[in-house]
């Protein structure tokens, strides 16, 4: 198969890929290559409020016949029983929504993808035929009954709309995406213990949160830098946003 495109996404590493995607309202756009007619392709799309994206997993070289999925037990499962990308053959599917189509540009909401993920296919989301709310979910349906509850404290809720206007989209869903199952689960997300409760590492950014086992929810205190004043000091600017670092601390 040849893409017929590629995705672009603030998303750039594994951890980042969203989790509960169908929820979330990261922005993505589909960029498809010019002069294959894709602009007459994507004719009568607007009308459609979700649609599929079949994509390759670019960034997985194996597959495995057993995974161990992102929640629930450290069990590992078969892979077809799981959304893994360690696939025999490295294909993606999913559901988001349909926000414009400009041009060869296709803007879509609440994704999972990486940037820079090869797109295959877009086909629309047709719920008499792809949708079935009753059906069985397997093993996950024990999974979904250990899920939290993460509440933001008013200062975090201003720290991530600060954030936010500011071109950090990810942050938020990331947080929550984290957090709502096997929140301390250290092995398999960035969580330490702090001296008054936890931490969560998102690139350059850290959420501190508390976490109550006996109502089984989780309270996000603050949004803070994950440099230290040395760190920002220095000149070397890695990832290219230490100004954005620098100003946090005056909201």
């Amino acid at each position: 198969m040849t893409p017929i495109g590629v995705f672009a996404a603030e998303s750039k590493y594994p951890y980042e890929a969203r989790r509960k995607a169908a929820v979330d309202s990261s922005l993505g756009e589909i960029r498809l290559n010019p002069g294959f007619d894709f602009e007459q392709a994507l004719e009568d799309l607007e009308g459609f409020e979700r649609i599929w994206i079949v994509y390759q997993f670019h960034q997985n070289t194996e597959w495995k016949p057993k995974v161990m999925p992102p929640r629930g037990p450290r069990i590992k499962r078969g892979v077809f029983a799981t959304r893994a990308p360690y696939r025999p053959n490295g294909i993606g599917l999913s559901c988001v929504r349909l926000v414009r189509v400009e041009g060869l540009r296709v803007i879509v909401e609440g994704h999972d993808l990486l940037d820079g993920t090869p797109v295959l296919d877009l086909k629309p989301y047709l719920p008499y035929a792809d949708a079935f709310p009753e059906a069985r979910v397997g093993w996950l349906e024990d999974v979904d009954a250990e899920k939290w509850t993460v509440d933001l404290s008013t200062g975090a809720e201003a720290q991530l709309l600060w954030l936010e206007e500011r071109g950090i989209s990810q942050l938020r869903g990331f947080v929550v995406g984290q957090l709502e199952f096997d929140p301390l689960d250290h092995k398999r997300k960035r969580v330490e213990k702090s001296a008054n409760g936890f931490v969560l590492a998102y690139r350059t950014w850290r959420a501190k949160f508390t976490a109550d086992h006996a109502t089984r929810r989780i309270l996000i205190e603050s949004v803070f830098s994950g440099y230290t004043s040395a760190d920002l000091e220095a000149e070397d600017d890695r990832y290219g946003d230490k100004s954005l670092h620098r100003e946090f601390p005056k909201v």
